[in-house]
């Protein structure tokens, strides 16, 4: 076993970690500021977002992942998982939008299953970050159980028309366009009775954004007779469950790279902290009832970090099979929930000042607390397990 990171990306992490400090860094501050002035809305802030993004697209970070032929650098999943997690551990609320992965709003691989002359108008201003898009696969009854969703697509001669609904969707206010999953075949469903497609935003209609505990809210989107062309079909016809399914164990990675990077932060932040801070006339961290838990924290993110650099690379190794599904959420769930328990603690050390919204840890605290939800719940996950183990 060789547990070395490769010279090439400890390269690329390096320059990415410059990328951060000069582009990155001058305008959190003002992204902060714009954020909080709208009364926890982002959507005033989304120019500084657009900017970063863009930026770090034309410097070859934010699409790092996907082949050269369409403006990424065909790095690897264990090199991008290496650079979510230094963006997650730099503390910068903007430094996630400087690599696309694990956001939705980003270009999923799965546009690569597109037809080739269908790439200019979505794949390529997403991969340079022109254009945004969503992932539009949960319905209000079909959320932990995705292949029981009830939006349909039909053919139409040349065309597909596309009903139903669908909400929590990351993006879907802002985006250009939805990969939609709809069933376009009720009786095979998931084995081979649901598609995918790219719908382009005239073809949808914008619900209530949902407003939840974290800084990024998702939306609802309603599909009446959404008409698109034939062509438009991600991958095959029927193969839209499993084309999903392909790339899950790398977003599994990515997910525990981002909950990795911001324990990370935590600990990091809660150390500083009670080295500084005075008590009974001496620092925080000499009292054990502050060191211990910030010492077993240590012990958790190293425990996620080999979980994560494992799941990268047998994903790179061995491609998305369905042997590596059981590592994936063992990967998800015990980083998200470990993660979680690293800023609860981080924040117990601050006191009062860890419940300030201006703090460190509290925007933390409640991101973690989203992941442990999303891309699969904790439950779900421990459901894959035990499969696994034949229960």
């Amino acid at each position: 076993m060789d547990f070395s990171i490769p010279a090439e990306i400890t390269a690329l992490r390096e320059a990415f970690a410059d990328f951060i400090d000069r582009e990155v860094r001058p305008r959190e501050e003002e992204y902060a500021r714009i954020f909080w002035g709208a009364n926890t809305d982002a959507s005033n802030a989304q120019p500084v977002v657009d900017e970063v993004r863009k930026r770090s697209a034309e410097a070859g970070f934010y699409a790092a992942y996907l082949p050269e032929a369409v403006g990424g650098q065909d790095l690897s999943v264990l090199g991008t998982t290496l650079l979510v997690e230094d963006a997650a551990a730099s503390g910068l609320r903007l430094a996630m939008a400087a690599i696309a992965p694990p956001n939705p709003a980003g270009p999923s691989t799965l546009l690569l299953k597109l037809p080739t002359h269908l790439w200019p108008e979505y794949l390529l201003p997403v991969a340079a970050a022109h254009k945004t898009m969503c992932f539009a696969l949960s319905e209000p009854e079909a959320g932990s159980d995705a292949q029981a969703i009830s939006t349909r697509a039909v053919l139409d001669n040349d065309e597909w028309v596309i009903n139903g609904a669908k909400h929590y969707i990351t993006n879907g206010a802002d985006a250009d366009f939805a990969i939609v999953f709809a069933v376009t075949d009720a009786e095979k469903r998931a084995a081979g009775g649901i598609t995918a497609f790219v719908v382009p935003r005239d073809q949808y209609r914008v619900g209530q954004t949902q407003y939840n505990l974290s800084d990024s809210h998702p939306a609802e989107l309603f599909f009446d007779n959404a008409r698109i062309p034939a062509d438009h079909v991600v991958g095959e016809v029927g193969m839209g469950f499993l084309e999903a399914m392909s790339f899950l164990n790398a977003g599994r990675a990515y997910i525990g790279a981002q909950a990795l990077g911001l324990a990370e932060f935590c600990l990091n932040s809660a150390t500083e902290h009670t080295r500084s801070r005075t008590a009974f006339g001496k620092p925080l961290a000499k009292f054990q009832g502050v060191s211990f838990p910030l010492a077993r924290s240590k012990v958790d993110i190293e425990a996620m970090r080999w979980l994560v650099y494992h799941l990268a690379w047998r994903v790179d190794e061995e491609g998305d099979a369905l042997a590596i599904m059981g590592d994936a959420s063992i990967t998800k769930y015990a980083t998200t929930e470990w993660a979680y328990e690293v800023a609860d603690r981080a924040l117990q050390a601050y006191g009062g000042m860890g419940l300030m919204r201006e703090g460190p840890i509290e925007r933390v605290l409640r991101h973690l607390r989203m992941l442990r939800v999303v891309e699969g719940a904790s439950e779900v996950q421990l459901l894959v397990i035990a499969r696994t183990l034949g229960l």
